[in-house]
């Protein structure tokens, strides 16, 4: 299967058009298909189709997996032997605190953050696999098992539509409710800025890694974050303690920069540490970009990344 990364990104859906769409479910459904569309439009396929392995065919069974090219090597009758569509467990837990407020385009990190939620759930739930959601704050907010049956992903949808409203951010109470609630192994799914202290980062991180989960780690961050282009001396507001401080960037860019990179640094180190995979994400970045960071993590885990299946043609 040749390398996902070697899929062309043009055609990818400028981010402050996606946004305009008011529809999360409608805004989830043009990136997907957008993307598949990205593939076939490409000369890589790698994700048209995939099995786990192949079996003779016996008189009687389902025609339409038949492989026809391997008939014609082997002058033999095989099928592709399909992984159960059932088999993944997916947790999204998405960071909905006040920092994620933040804006300096015409959307915030919570807005991109849940698109990119919505979008991971629906390319699971059209692969059959169960997804489940804790969205939170300083508390959880909203939470819904994983599962995949009628009408479970419009209200994922729609919990994932209720804008922020918490003051702080803590993954304490989060990451705990996640270790409690998926007691079976499953794949989780962290969406948030990761603004908040490292030790309590590596304590949770490591506790989902006790647990034998499957993390993936997607850091959200605005360009004006890292690049902290602002001319004048402001009056900053925290907040997340509501506190007013007043900063001159001329002379705070290069400390802000270095202590956020620091930081940034140490929590892609904890999640390589823990084997979890990690992904930075700035929020002008085509959406697509991040599934496709998405599945190049499934990919290297050997883990199946499928489609609907369509009959075979000979």
């Amino acid at each position: 299967m040749p390398e996902v990364s070697s899929v062309r990104e043009t055609g990818f859906v400028d981010p402050k058009a996606l946004m305009a769409i008011r529809n999360l479910e409608l805004r989830a459904r043009v990136v997907v298909e957008g993307f598949w569309s990205g593939l076939h439009r490409s000369p890589y396929h790698g994700f048209s189709v995939e099995f786990t392995e192949y079996r003779p065919y016996s008189p009687g069974e389902d025609t339409r997996y038949l492989d026809w090219r391997l008939y014609a090597r082997s002058d033999r009758f095989y099928l592709k032997k399909f992984e159960d569509e059932t088999n993944l467990r997916c947790h999204l837990v998405v960071d909905q605190s006040r920092s994620m407020s933040y804006a300096s385009l015409t959307y915030s990190k919570a807005q991109y953050a849940r698109t990119f939620a919505a979008t991971l759930a629906w390319f699971l739930h059209q692969q059959g696999d169960a997804i489940g959601l804790i969205s939170f704050d300083e508390r959880v907010r909203d939470y819904l098992p994983a599962k995949h049956r009628h009408g479970h992903l419009r209200q994922l949808m729609l919990a994932l539509e209720r804008e922020t409203a918490g003051r702080s951010t803590s993954l304490t109470e989060p990451l705990r409710r996640v270790a409690e609630l998926a007691r079976k192994r499953a794949l989780i799914v962290l969406i948030s800025d990761l603004l908040a202290p490292v030790e309590e980062l590596e304590r949770h991180f490591s506790r989902l890694a006790a647990a034998g989960h499957e993390v993936v780690i997607f850091q959200i961050l605005d360009p004006n974050e890292l690049a902290f282009n602002f001319e004048k001396a402001t009056l900053f507001e925290d907040i997340e303690n509501g506190r007013d401080v007043y900063v001159d960037p001329a002379l705070a860019r290069a400390s802000y920069q270095s202590r956020l990179r620091e930081h940034c640094e140490q929590v892609e180190g904890i999640c390589r540490k823990l084997g979890f995979a990690f992904h930075r994400v700035v929020t002008d970045q085509p959406l697509e970009r991040a599934l496709l960071d998405f599945l190049r993590s499934r990919a290297r885990r050997g883990k199946m990344v499928r489609r609907r299946l369509q009959p075979a043609s000979r």
